[in-house]
Parts: structure tokens; C-alpha cells; sequence
């Protein structure tokens, strides 16, 4: 349980819309988010994860056209990408599969670019998450997706020639694992896209094929004692998992699975409302992080505990600094203090602001009522 005392609906109103307003005052021209405008290894990159969430909860805020100038970012990236998809994909399905660092990357400079500093790249979530997002995005305000048809087709045909190699986490970790919330990531995106009228009959039936795949490994793989774990064979959790069951809804909050996946986030990874990534972690000594405990609350909203979503959302709340930025974490309890100097050399303080937190601010906010769509 939290031990702060419950905050004024005004008062999240007030932080979430300096969310929406920061988040839109730092929106590319081009249509990227910035993961953060400061942070030395962040600057000048756009993660498809980050920036999906990002755009969801504009999306769910009213703010369309910048939700579709996001996706629209995202169609030109990846239509310029389409001969390494080609070659990806018929790599693939020879059973010549291309090695790692062949594959698509997990972020981009604001022009579509690589960029040239080195990074931990292989991760297939973000492109299940564009696809989950835009897809949601259009259905919510009745859009045409013609202009992301065709990334829309890359994508599908990239996700079911890879979806279960090992990669990277959400978090640039462990590559030599299957990591469920990237499971799942993938999941929520092809069965959006094997749903949509834009695509033709045979992709969507492969989309529909590889997601039924996909929820087939993590219910035989993916689990244990009843909850998901952080990658297949592991008993350990990941607070990421907390996105498969809202707002991704691949796991149902209310299901056996969602019911113990929630328990164990609750009683591993929470301390007096902030959560941490997982009960190893020692990034800036493993601090507890805004948009997870947002996520969480996401679930419990799923699960029809909107009084313990308000208790996170309002934890949340009070992690915003002074000078009106939410952080990527709060070192309030933290696992391992004595890592915290180690990072700091290497990249500077920690992240402040992180867009993804006044995102997921803002979206759970939406779900509570604390914010007017």
C-alpha cells in the first residue's frame, strides 16, 4: 500500500496536462518523440516502445493529430527500411536466418536514421507496439490507414518471420532470452493487424497465425505457478508484464493469469507504490519508476481495483520535480545503492524528464477520469 495521503483530482488534473503540454512542446517536426530532450544516451532518439505508449496515451487524450504525426513518422521510417525487410524475411524463411545485429533497430534519430553511437538494438517489442498503437489509435477516432498500409504489411511480414528469436527486453537486456512482455508485445500487434480491413486476406491471416502462436508459447512456456514470468523458463517477473494486461489486454486483469501475474508485481517489485523493473535490477542502483507503477495501475483498472490504480497514479504524482518534469525513476529505495556513481559516470544523472512517464501519467489518468479526454 502507498503511504502518501490521496491527492486532489485537480491537482493530477493539473500535473497531467503539464504532461500533454511538455510532450507536445517536444514533439519533432517530423512527427518523433524524443525519449528525453537531456539525457546524454536518450538525446536525439526515438524508441518505437517509448514513442507508441507515448502516442496511445495522446491518442486517448484527444490530441489525434499528434498521435498521427507519430505514426506517420513510423510508416516513413520503416517503408524507407523495406529492401532489409525484404532480405530479412527471405533470409528467414530459407532457414538462413541474418544475424543479429542485421535486424531492424529499436530506435532512430528523429529523420528515420541509426544514428552512430552504439546501443543494445535487437528488440522486436516496439514493433509489435506501433502496430498495437496506430491500429488502436485509428479505430478510437474512426482514421483511415491507408497511409500506414504499407508499413503496416512490412511489419506484419517482419514480426511472423522473427517473433521468437531471442532479443533483447524492453529494458536492452539478456539477448539470449524469449522475453514474454516482448512476446506479448508482438501478440497485441498482430492481432490488431489481423483485424484490420486495410490488409489483404492472406496477411491477415498470417498475422492471426503468428499471434495465435505467440499466446499459445507464452501459456505453455511463459508462466509459472500461475503468473508470467520475465522470459521463458524463468520463475522471476518483470514489471513490463503488467503491460500485457492493460493497456494491451492480451491477458485478461480479471483471468487466473492476470489475477496472480498482478499479485506477484504487487508483492516482488512494489514498495510503498513506486515499482521497480525487476528484483535484480541495478540500473542508478534500481530505483523505482513512474511509468511502471502506471502500468500496474493500468492492470489493476483491468482487473476492476480502480481504488489501488488511484493510490499508484497518485505515487506517481509525487514524483514530479519542482521545476515540472517527471523522471525515468526515483531513488527513494533504491536495490543497490552502490551502483548509482558507476552510471553516473558513465551517463550523467538519470533521465528527467522521461516523456514515457508523464505518458503513462496521462493515460492512466485518462482511464481514472482524472483527465477529460
Amino acid at each position: 500500500m502507498s503511504s502518501q495521503p490521496p491527492m486532489l483530482a485537480a491537482d493530477l488534473a493539473e500535473i497531467a496536462e503539464r504532461g500533454r503540454a511538455l510532450i507536445l512542446s517536444l514533439q519533432d517536426a517530423g512527427g518523433a518523440y524524443p525519449a528525453s530532450p537531456t539525457f546524454s544516451a536518450y538525446r536525439g532518439y526515438s524508441w518505437l516502445r517509448d514513442g507508441s505508449f507515448i502516442a496511445d496515451a495522446m491518442s486517448s487524450a484527444g490530441e489525434v493529430a499528434s498521435a498521427s504525426a507519430f505514426f506517420d513518422w513510423c510508416a516513413r521510417t520503416l517503408v524507407a527500411r523495406a529492401p532489409e525487410i525484404h532480405r530479412i524475411v527471405a533470409a528467414a524463411r530459407a532457414g538462413a536466418p541474418v544475424p543479429d545485429g542485421e535486424m531492424l533497430p529499436t530506435r532512430f534519430t528523429f529523420d528515420g536514421g541509426s544514428g552512430d553511437a552504439d546501443w543494445w538494438d535487437f528488440q522486436l517489442d516496439g514493433y509489435g507496439l506501433w502496430l498495437w498503437a496506430a491500429l488502436t489509435h485509428a479505430e478510437r477516432h474512426s482514421l483511415d490507414v491507408g497511409p500506414w498500409r504499407r508499413a503496416i504489411e512490412l511489419t506484419v511480414d517482419y514480426l511472423a518471420s522473427s517473433w521468437d528469436r531471442p532479443c533483447y527486453d524492453w529494458w536492452e537486456e539478456h539477448i539470449e532470452e524469449v522475453h514474454v512482455s516482448t512476446v506479448g508485445s508482438v501478440e497485441a500487434g498482430l492481432r490488431a493487424a489481423a483485424a484490420s480491413t486495410a490488409l489483404d486476406d492472406d496477411r491477415r491471416a498470417l498475422a492471426a497465425d503468428t499471434a495465435a502462436a505467440a499466446a499459445r508459447l507464452v501459456r505453455e512456456r511463459g508462466t509459472a505457478d500461475g503468473h508470467l514470468v520475465k522470459w521463458l523458463g524463468s520463475t522471476a517477473v518483470d514489471a513490463s508484464l503488467a503491460a500485457l494486461i492493460a493497456p494491451l489486454g492480451v491477458v485478461a486483469g480479471d483471468s487466473a493469469t492476470g489475477r496472480a501475474t498482478l499479485a506477484e508485481l504487487e508483492r516482488q517489485l512494489v514498495v510503498d507504490g513506486g515499482t521497480h523493473r525487476f528484483a535484480t535490477d541495478t540500473y542508478y542502483g534500481g530505483g523505482q519508476w513512474p511509468l511502471l507503477s502506471c502500468f500496474v495501475g493500468l492492470a489493476h483498472v483491468s482487473a476492476g481495483n480502480t481504488a489501488r490504480a488511484r493510490e499508484l497514479l497518485d505515487w506517481a504524482a509525487g514524483t514530479e520535480r519542482a521545476s515540472g518534469s517527471m523522471p525515468e525513476q526515483v531513488a527513494d529505495h533504491l536495490i543497490d545503492p552502490s551502483y548509482v556513481d558507476e552510471w553516473v559516470e558513465r551517463w550523467g544523472d538519470s533521465a528527467d524528464p522521461l516523456l514515457w512517464s508523464y505518458a503513462m501519467f496521462l493515460r492512466l489518468g485518462v482511464e481514472l477520469g482524472v483527465v477529460t479526454r
